[in-house]
């Protein structure tokens, strides 16, 4: 499986590659610069879905690995090189082809930011991992594999709004933004849900996989733009979280409060 999300993030590369050269030549006498333009898509499309895929075969690694009882310090460490290249590497040179290149070199140091922030996400996985109880249930920071995800779903949303034109409309640009965000966000200590512990031996992890089900027969229906909206939602759980877990607190916090009140009456009746 970490084969897999290897491979699959080496085939984006060399799709984003293709569509560069295609992109700068062109043969006016056998095609149209529409039909040019739409080759380019078609190239970028690819190498979206294989980001997709890497992202597909890095769930199953670490699930398949601890279903079977083979986790092993040597698969998490090729585990992390594959995420360098298919989380790291691919979006990063995705998004700088598709936008990032216009600005010249601060285009470059955006998408170099991404790359390092990725790498360093990873090092601080691996060097904390197994320090918290919270660590096979919550991730520090904007998981790298969620952060390609989004990065690639958005751009699939984006490539599928603009099918029609020769180049990509203004809403490219919100691939600016949304990398320099991910890039802080992955360095950061908002807690996002990791899904690690999700077993059907679980009653309550039940409920999770029929939400999950439902998502991923959405997803099967519109490919196009729902992967875009469940990254999206992933993302802004982590940022509204602490708001959540606070507001929730203090509820707790208050019955607990009542409850105690009531014991007290009660003894002294």
């Amino acid at each position: 499986m970490t084969a897999g999300n290897l491979l699959c993030g080496f085939c984006a590369i060399l799709q984003i590659i293709h569509a560069a050269l295609t992109g700068k030549t062109s043969f006016p006498q056998t095609e149209t610069a529409l039909e040019t333009a739409q080759k380019v898509a078609a190239h970028y499309q690819y190498a979206v879905w294989f980001i997709l895929g890497a992202f597909v075969f890095d769930m199953l690694d670490g699930r398949l690995a601890r279903f079977g009882g083979q986790e092993s310090r040597f698969g998490k460490e090729f585990d992390s090189l594959a995420d360098i290249v298919s989380f790291g590497v691919a979006p990063a040179l995705l998004v700088y082809q598709l936008v990032l290149r216009d600005f010249d070199r601060l285009g470059a140091m955006i998408a170099s930011l991404y790359l390092l922030c990725g790498a360093l996400r990873l090092a601080r996985f691996n060097a904390t991992r197994g320090e918290s109880d919270k660590s096979d249930t919550d991730f520090t920071g904007f998981p790298i594999p969620a952060a390609a995800g989004l990065i690639a779903s958005l751009t699939l949303f984006i490539l599928w709004m603009d099918s029609g034109e020769k180049e990509l409309g203004p809403l490219k640009y919100v691939l600016v933004a949304l990398t320099v965000g991910l890039s802080f966000l992955m360095f950061s200590h908002f807690r996002y849900p990791s899904f690690k512990t999700l077993s059907w031996k679980t009653t309550r992890s039940l409920p999770v996989f029929v939400v999950i089900i439902s998502l991923l027969f959405a997803t099967a229906l519109n490919p196009e733009w729902m992967p875009a909206v469940v990254f999206l939602c992933y993302l802004f759980y982590g940022l509204i979280r602490p708001f959540i877990e606070r507001s929730h607190g203090s509820k707790i916090h208050r019955v607990l409060a009542n409850d105690s009140e009531g014991e007290v009456k009660d003894e002294g009746q």
